[in-house]
């Protein structure tokens, strides 16, 4: 129900208005006079009261709550605000002089060359270079680059790097001479929103009864930020019908968020259907084009320019979802300075990169020639 206001001015009018109909003489409301102040007071007293109860109105509703109101709103339902989620992503490092082997430690900083953000190597097994039992990256003599994973010390999108920004090495390595990274850091996540929370606590409402699809949803979502999945009933992962079975795909798709979100499944499916979550298998696309720059843009700003964007529109997709070539087209023409696009290819050819539910599509190279 819409609650009804009144403005200062009704306020008084209506105060006027009452006041003389209630009295058998007229009486002046001029300004200065003694009963224009009265009713001036009143109406501001009542502005005062009125906007108290606006004010707890919108901290008792979720739906007009903002802030801390939110978080002890849903709080009460035992569900808290989640945290923002550090960008992660590959760094190269290469040498001059591949002579020896180099060894980089777990711990060793990089940064951007602005100093706004700094990033910390991680241990990545998936990483070839990574040891195990030396707990380093270690780049082999006579090879001159070698990929490592990093974490941003900051979460939150402020991390979210272009490419080949990361350029600064902060702690001693010996043996390496640069760093850079080849693609655009996309997956640092700021802290859950309002809108966001309240979303999340709809489907965690909906998911208290257990054994349905709301009830996963919701546990998956509980997690962290940014883990997408899709929920496959009543069929085997290799497509056969399989009845009182289900699957979940998930991205991202590390050891220990497999098993996360196996765990928070298990907790909520129903007595005696079996399960499975696997990790999403990832689809390359390679594009190559012909841009031509505008007057007042140069070849190299356009390409940059165009392959960011790509790369930004690509990392947005979902879990599932097809890449199209025509929307790559709209994509370029997006970047200013451009005038022409020619020659789109998605992996050397005009057909569409389709994929399935348990795909995600990444980025791979981007060629933009003048």
């Amino acid at each position: 129900m819409a609650i009804n206001t009144l403005s200062f001015t009704t306020l008084v009018r209506q105060q006027v208005a009452a006041i003389q109909a209630a009295c058998s003489t007229v009486l002046t409301f001029v300004v200065g006079s003694l009963e224009l102040a009265r009713v001036q007071a009143v109406a501001g007293v009542s502005m005062w009261l009125q906007s108290l109860v606006m004010q707890l109105l919108n901290t008792t509703r979720l739906s007009t709550s903002s802030g801390s109101d939110v978080d002890s709103f849903v709080g009460d339902f035992g569900l808290t605000r989640e945290a923002a989620v550090q960008a992660s992503g590959t760094v190269a490092f290469s040498r001059f002089t591949p002579t020896n082997a180099a060894t980089i430690p777990v711990g060793a900083m990089v940064g951007t060359s602005d100093g706004t953000q700094s990033f910390l190597v991680v241990a990545d097994s998936t990483q070839a270079l990574f040891s195990t039992s030396l707990g380093a990256y270690v780049i082999p003599p006579t090879v001159t680059s070698g990929n490592v994973t990093v974490q941003a010390i900051n979460a939150g999108t402020q991390a979210n790097v272009l490419a080949n920004t990361i350029n600064v090495i902060s702690s001693a390595i010996i043996g390496v001479d640069t760093v850079t990274n080849p693609n655009a850091f996309v997956n640092g996540v700021d802290q859950e929103s309002d809108m966001a929370l309240r979303a999340r606590f709809l489907l965690y409402i909906q998911g208290l009864r257990q054994g349905i699809k709301s009830a996963v949803g919701s546990a998956i979502a509980n997690l962290q930020q940014g883990i997408q999945y899709d929920l496959v009933e009543n069929m085997s992962y290799s497509g056969a019908p399989q009845p009182g079975y289900f699957y979940v795909v998930i991205n991202p798709c590390t050891s220990a968020e497999i098993a996360a979100v196996y765990a928070a499944v298990d907790a909520v499916r129903p007595l005696g259907v079996g399960f499975g979550v696997f990790a999403a298998t990832f689809v390359t696309a390679n594009i190559a084009m012909i841009a031509t720059a505008a007057s007042g843009y140069t070849n190299a700003q356009v390409a940059a320019a165009i392959t960011t964007a790509v790369q930004q529109f690509i990392a947005s997709l979902p879990l599932g979802q097809s890449l199209y070539w025509s929307q790559l087209y709209a994509i370029a023409y997006s970047v200013p300075g451009v005038v022409e696009v020619s020659g789109m290819q998605l992996n050397g050819g005009t057909s569409d990169l389709v994929v399935t539910a348990q795909q995600y599509i990444v980025c791979g190279t981007v060629t933009v020639n003048p």
